[in-house]
């Protein structure tokens, strides 16, 4: 219950943020602006309409993601309404875990609203929605969660600004991080290649989120990716989570 308290408080904040609808409107007006892409041309309009849209709902869902999640433990600490809050009983895990739902509940109806209106455009040109498209979005919204608990960790200890800055480099990083195994393959057996194997062992790999290209060129995926996919995103959301909250436990706000 205080969980849900803490989580329905961080809504009703975060709901009136206006940055998020500022994001919104850019988002919409980048979906709607495929179509007019996708006349000016040469190629299946269709495709380029579907992968323009993901592709920004992908991108400004993480923007969203980034920019409020980053500022939701520290904005509590710079007001000292933490020693308020933290006085009442209100565990410190408590507090982590509804600042996370709470925010995750905010972006899934903006994902929502934002592919309402992608789905409208497919809609408009193909008078047809293909449902196959969710799957991409749901993997989206799963997406939308990690990088939201790494926002969140960072702003345990560290200022909106900087916080922004690591929670990009750590999406950035997560979609390059399969070029470290191209590397390991052309590498000699040492040292080196040791220390490359441990991070990439450790660093995200994100692109396990990214099925646009399989459903823009209907391509077949197999049923054990989406149990990989969702397993890995569920323990890597944990695993930062836990983190945040041993950090969050260890910093003293007197």
């Amino acid at each position: 219950m205080k969980i849900k308290a803490i989580a329905f408080n961080t809504f009703k904040e975060a709901i009136r943020d206006r940055i998020l609808y500022l994001l919104l409107f850019f988002a919409a007006v980048c979906i709607v602006f495929s179509r007019i892409l996708a006349l000016l041309t040469v190629g299946n309009k269709v495709k380029i309409i579907k992968d323009v849209g993901l592709a920004s709902l992908s991108f400004f869902g993480v923007l969203m993601a980034i920019l409020m999640g980053t500022g939701l433990v520290y904005k509590e600490i710079d007001k000292k309404t933490i020693c308020t809050l933290l006085s009442k009983p209100v565990r410190r895990y408590q507090f982590i875990l509804g600042k996370f739902f709470g925010l995750i509940l905010t972006l899934f109806i903006m994902l929502s609203l934002m592919s309402l209106v992608f789905l409208g455009v497919v809609f408009f040109h193909t008078f047809s929605i293909p449902w196959e498209i969710m799957i991409s979005v749901a993997f989206i919204f799963l997406e939308m969660c990690l990088i939201t608990s790494v926002a969140i960790l960072f702003s345990c200890f560290s200022t909106p600004i900087l916080s922004s800055i690591f929670s990009l480099s750590f999406y950035l990083i997560g979609h390059f991080s399969w070029s470290l195994e191209t590397i390991l393959k052309k590498m000699k057996p040492g040292v080196g290649k040791t220390l490359v194997q441990i991070l990439y062992t450790f660093l995200p790999d994100l692109e396990n989120f990214n099925f646009k290209t399989e459903v823009v060129h209907h391509l077949s995926i197999p049923p054990q990716s989406y149990f990989y996919s969702t397993a890995y995103g569920i323990f890597y959301t944990g695993f930062v989570l836990l983190i945040a909250i041993l950090i969050f436990k260890k910093r003293d706000f007197v």
